[in-house]
């Protein structure tokens, strides 16, 4: 049997973890996690894993040549917008100076590369965007993510791919960072109010149906862009709601609020969110509706509603 070489960049995060947990139980899979911890985050998924920082360009060197991926899926990023904004050198050398890196490993050795990109690539004018919208961040994290996306063409011709998403959300094990869900959550926990914008709309992304469209992405060998995101177009106080009502906590904590009357460092579009026809059409991709998300949330990780 032919095993796909697979490997997973920034693996200790949401979506890292999730990939990780999806990916290495298939059998057509050989998966090596990486991650800047010295040790991986969870410890009950199949894979290996080793230390590497996607900005150290030896380590990046040195894992190609011992491990000789066939796809790397490249999930390490700074995603943090403010502070994307105010470190900007951090930033573009890890959104972006660091997939030209692992981009051209990929073409030395002919190994895929994809990509996972963000919505805050478009302005928010004319959201929800399908693959053909075209760019216009409007704040610096989205301009190194376009530049990642344009780095990772260097693989090579039919060796790229370009997964687009929003909102990313679930449950995993010691995060390094606060997702929408688990910052509502805790938030409601200790009874605090939680402020969310009116005026953001987006499709929020449940991370284990992220992993899975990303995994058909790999299985059918496919190339260029897909959007793959949840597929209910809703505000995030409207998400917050949600997030409350299935976790039976206060709804009247959930605070409607306009992005306008906040000053936040970084500007946001407004309306985004994606269109995810394509992936439906090619992949068979089905994103579950946010409430039957947080109900497999439930369901697999019934800790989080305890």
């Amino acid at each position: 049997m032919m095993y796909q070489r697979i490997l997973v960049t920034g693996a200790n995060g949401l979506l890292g973890q999730a990939l990780a947990q999806h990916l290495s139980a298939s059998a057509a899979y050989d998966v090596l996690a990486t991650g800047k911890d010295p040790e991986p985050r969870f410890t009950d998924l199949s894979c290996g894993y080793i230390r590497m920082d996607v900005c150290d360009r030896d380590a990046v060197s040195r894992v190609f040549v011992d491990f000789t991926p066939s796809i790397v899926i490249n999930c390490a990023a700074m995603t943090g917008v403010d502070r994307c904004e105010t470190e900007r050198s951090a930033c573009w050398r890890i959104n972006a100076e660091s997939v030209e890196r692992l981009a051209k490993e990929c073409h030395a050795i002919g190994a895929r590369l994809i990509q996972v990109s963000t919505d805050f690539i478009f302005d928010g004018q004319a959201g929800p965007y399908s693959e053909s919208a075209r760019p216009n961040p409007v704040n610096f994290y989205g301009k190194a993510k376009l530049a990642g996306e344009n780095a990772a063409r260097e693989a090579g011709i039919g060796k790229w791919a370009i997964v687009r998403t929003n909102v990313v959300y679930g449950m995993g094990r010691n995060l390094p960072r606060h997702n929408f869900f688990s910052w509502v959550r805790q938030r409601l926990s200790q009874g605090q109010p939680v402020s969310a914008f009116t005026d953001q709309v987006r499709t929020p992304t449940y991370a284990y149906d992220l992993a899975g469209g990303i995994e058909r992405v790999v299985r059918f060998g496919k190339r260029g862009i897909y959007n793959i995101s949840g597929g209910d177009l809703v505000s995030m106080y409207t998400f917050a709601f949600e997030i409350a009502t299935a976790l039976g906590m206060p709804t009247s904590l959930v605070v409607p609020t306009e992005s306008r009357s906040v000053n936040l460092v970084a500007p946001r579009p407004g309306t985004t969110g994606f269109i995810n026809l394509k992936a439906q059409t090619e992949l068979g991709y089905r994103p579950r509706a946010i409430c039957s998300a947080l109900e497999h949330m439930a369901r697999h990780a019934p800790e989080v509603y305890a």
